[in-house]
């Protein structure tokens, strides 16, 4: 069996992807699918973002996945109550059988990336079936299961790697056929992306798929919360019951590489003035009069010869590298893999926010992780705190550790483009 990349895998059971009845919004009822959809819950650069999403269309996804009220248990009690309203009222309606459903995305720089929607049977990490590269805050997994309790629904795919067995695989022999057929839905979002569904019913087809990834095993790329909860609302219901299985997004990246970038930090307590002054003694700091675009430029090559970090949010660019002759020595935990022990995430958690900056890395009151560059730079200008802009970590090195059982500090990476939120919802009870 193939691993995410790596075939020498030894579990005995491979990914079960099943079909289920998809749940989509009724394009009669809503604006445009486009002003419905929104990024996954944790790239919404809240309150900007969130705010910009729900004034798109009084029924965007963002009311579910991330509910506004005064409470935690208010918040999840919204989000059910209005997905309840919503199916009622024909604004989410049911397919009428079950399916996979083959999902593309495609900007206007030719990028093409297509997959496989389905809910996927829930595995122990002991069975080596979805291998994840990063921690998770428990926090967060505890806010996504009261969600999902309080729903019964997978609201959103997560999205999950491997590597297929060529162009003629069954699997992208299908992915392929399917998409050259009219389309169940296609839009277009904001940011230029253009999304089409297809559902996948025939029962050849489908076994054909199944048969085909049963040999394969997954890399967790984005939604290591979301895969952790899976697992603990499944270890909470005796199985046989619909939680075990998760809503997915499967893609073939020996097929259809995926892009992958970094994830940002923002401090909120720390002015950069304050961040720079401890880092005397333990770094080299450099300022930088350049735009945003060329600082990162500067930060890439850097980071090609070690550890290299940007911070912004005084309105300039602020390079650290070079840390001090023992430094890393003394903070970094040896019991992993060098390749571990080198990643600027590592560096950054174990070096700069444990003993430098002395911040807690595990509270969204003193750390927040920001896809977007300029998003971060902006909200450390605007609350004065101080922005950490990372490089992206290279794939293989991603791979190489997850097949290790190794996994990365949270938030290392951002593999995209990640799939839409609100193109279609698993609810449990259907």
């Amino acid at each position: 069996m193939n691993t995410a990349g790596h075939p020498e895998a030894t579990a005995r059971r491979g990914l079960e992807l099943t079909p289920f009845r998809g749940l989509r919004y009724d394009p009669d009822r809503v604006g445009s699918l486009a002003a419905v959809t929104s990024p996954p819950y944790d790239v919404v650069v809240r309150p900007d973002g969130l705010l910009h999403l729900e004034s798109a269309d009084p029924h965007n996804i963002v009311r579910l996945i991330l509910p506004q009220a005064a409470t935690p248990e208010a918040r999840n009690e919204q989000a059910a109550h209005t997905l309840r309203r919503w199916m009622s009222e024909g604004v989410l309606t049911c397919d009428p059988e079950p399916g996979l459903y083959v999902y593309e995305q495609r900007d206007g720089d030719g990028m093409l990336q297509r997959g496989l929607i389905g809910a996927l049977r829930v595995s122990d990490p002991s069975e080596q079936v979805v291998l994840p590269h990063e921690d998770v805050m428990p926090h967060v997994v505890a806010d996504r299961a009261a969600l999902m309790r309080s729903t019964r629904a997978n609201l959103e795919p997560l999205l999950l790697t491997y590597r297929g067995d060529g162009p003629t695989a069954a699997t992208t022999t299908v992915v392929e056929r399917t998409a050259e057929e009219p389309p169940l839905l296609s839009t277009t979002t904001e940011d230029g992306f253009c999304h089409r569904l297809w559902s996948v019913t025939d029962p050849d087809d489908l076994a054909r798929v199944r048969s085909e990834l049963a040999r394969h095993q997954a890399l967790i790329a984005d939604g290591h919360h979301r895969w952790a909860t899976y697992r603990t609302l499944r270890a909470e219901h005796p199985s046989p019951s619909p939680w075990d299985h998760g809503l997915v997004l499967l893609v073939d990246t020996a097929r259809y590489p995926l892009r992958v970038r970094a994830i940002h930090r923002l401090l909120h307590d720390l002015p950069v003035s304050d961040a720079i002054a401890a880092l005397d003694g333990h770094f080299r700091v450099r300022r930088l009069d350049t735009p945003l675009a060329e600082s990162m430029d500067v930060l890439a090559k850097t980071a090609e010869a070690g550890n290299a970090f940007l911070l912004a949010g005084d309105g300039a660019f602020h390079l650290v590298d070079l840390p001090a002759p023992g430094l890393l020595a003394r903070t970094v935990p040896t019991d992993r893999p060098e390749a571990w022990r080198t990643l600027d995430a590592t560096v950054l958690h174990a070096t700069l926010l444990a003993h430098v900056w002395h911040i807690p890395d595990d509270s969204a009151a003193h750390v927040s992780y920001i896809h977007d560059t300029a998003a971060t730079v902006e909200k450390a200008e605007r609350d004065g705190g101080t922005a950490v802009l990372m490089h992206p970590v290279r794939e293989e090195v991603v791979r190489e550790l997850a097949r290790q059982g190794v996994t990365m500090p949270r938030k290392s990476t951002s593999f995209g483009p990640k799939p839409a939120s609100g193109l279609v919802l698993r609810a449990l009870d259907l």
